[in-house]
């Protein structure tokens, strides 16, 4: 089976990147403008992915190679991840993220962001190992899962990780118990109605119940440094971050006048952030710290972006391994990959991956941009569903897309932007190996 180290070199620096040797038609005009929304590198970024993409998928026979050479793999911009943190520092210069490990623990981007000084929102005992296995200090880490086992608690205290969040009395008496020097945030519900990832239904204490809490970490003497909040993923109405930021101070005045908890000056913003609506967010979100935390009350503000960070750096290449037609204009396609595998966010996280043409007909199509549309128009006007290999019959990518081209068994499509709550949830449902090839490349450097 083909290895990674077979189609990368190493390069000053310690990123992998892929030789540049490969020819490729650069689009312009509409194909760029649409290139250009699914990464901040533009044109030379898509250069960078497309000659990593064109070299894996030509160096595969289909006719002749062993079983899984031709299994779907990523290919990860490290350069890109660095342009997001640069944007991020541009519209939230305030606020330092702690990246949620969840939404893609791959190593490589761990360490990236690292080297960066991003910090790191931990969720377990392995999340918390992996990262200190990078060196990172213990500093670096908030362990943001409001109910924890005690023995990961233990494990927590005995890695010198105090940062630590919680929402009801039962964690505090859990903590006080294992982990007495923990330095607290107490997780507030919001309104997180418009998100398409709803979590106050599952963490965060009601406003009504939070000065129970606080009189409880009074009374058990414990250090509570600050408050958290997380208006759910794929929120559509950001106005929520205004009565989010606005309960949390009412949370930091009774924490300090009525009980006395004078430690507390971290606010978690929580996370949530998609690069194609961040200019809003971040702004809507700049307008309530000003009114509620502005700069001189000497509040240190953090946040817990995941797919901010993870989503658009990867970019997934899936071959066509099976094809059933219904006639000449419409047609079933099988790939190797699916719900089960590296697009199980079509069920756990509500994304709709959207399937370009990468290779067909023995040419190579990924600058052409309008090859598929979720529509019929008179470019598109192959009609298919698209499968994922396993047996299950909820194992389908779209039940109805249009393709430029008819499509067979041993063309590739891809699916950009899809790094974040990916490979990190999926599957060997069926016996299909899951942990896929990762190409990297940097488009920073080049």
């Amino acid at each position: 089976m083909t290895t990674i180290q077979d189609v990368r070199t190493e390069v000053p620096g310690g990123y992998s990147e892929v030789g540049h040797s490969a020819s490729i038609n650069v689009a312009s005009g509409k194909a760029a403008d649409l290139f250009q929304r699914s990464s901040l590198g533009g044109e030379r970024a898509h250069k960078s992915i497309a000659q990593a993409l064109q070299k894996r998928v030509e160096s595969v026979n289909q006719e002749e190679c062993e079983a899984g050479d031709e299994n779907s793999f990523f290919v990860c911009d490290l350069g890109e991840i660095q342009r997001l943190y640069t944007h991020w520092r541009q519209k939230l210069p305030r606020v330092h993220p702690f990246y949620a490990v969840k939404s893609n623990p791959n190593k490589r981007v761990l360490e990236t962001l690292a080297q960066m000084g991003v910090n790191f929102d931990c969720a377990s005992k392995s999340e918390i190992e992996m990262i200190l296995q990078l060196s990172v200090d213990p500093s670096r880490i908030i362990y943001a899962n409001p109910c924890k086992a005690s023995s990961f608690i233990r494990y927590a205290k005995n890695s010198n990780v105090k940062k630590s969040t919680f929402d009801n009395v039962e964690e505090l008496a859990k903590i006080k118990k294992y982990h007495p020097d923990s330095e607290l945030l107490l997780r507030i519900a919001t309104d997180d109605s418009t998100a398409k990832c709803r979590l106050s239904t599952k963490y965060g204490c009601e406003m009504a119940n939070v000065d129970s809490l606080l009189a409880k970490v009074k009374e058990l003497g414990l250090n509570m440094v600050g408050v958290s909040f997380h208006i759910g993923s794929g929120a559509s109405d950001f106005s929520t971050f205004y009565k989010a930021v606005r309960d949390a101070r009412e949370v930091f005045d009774h924490a300090r006048a009525r009980f006395g908890l004078e430690n507390v000056h971290i606010l978690d913003i929580g996370g949530g952030f998609h690069l194609e609506t961040f200019d809003e967010s971040s702004s809507a979100l700049n307008i309530a710290l000003e009114e509620f935390f502005p700069p001189e009350c000497g509040t240190n503000i953090i946040a817990e972006p995941g797919r901010f960070f993870a989503a658009s750096p990867f970019t997934l290449a899936c071959h066509i391994i099976a094809k059933r037609a219904h006639n000449d204009r419409e047609s079933m396609l099988y790939i190797n990959d699916g719900v089960y595998g590296n697009m199980n966010c079509i069920l756990f996280d509500h994304q709709e991956p959207t399937p370009k043409i990468l290779h067909h007909n023995s040419e190579f199509h990924y600058w052409d941009q309008e090859s598929t549309s979720a529509t019929q128009n008179s470019h598109c006007e192959n009609k298919v569903s698209i499968w994922g290999p396993t047996c299950d019959g909820l194992d389908c990518i779209t039940k109805e897309f249009y393709m430029k081209h008819d499509l067979s068994v041993g063309d590739w499509l891809y699916f950009s932007v899809l790094g974040a709550y990916t490979s990190s949830a999926a599957t060997q449902f069926n016996g299909f190996e899951q942990t896929v090839d990762v190409i990297y490349v940097n488009s920073a450097q080049l």
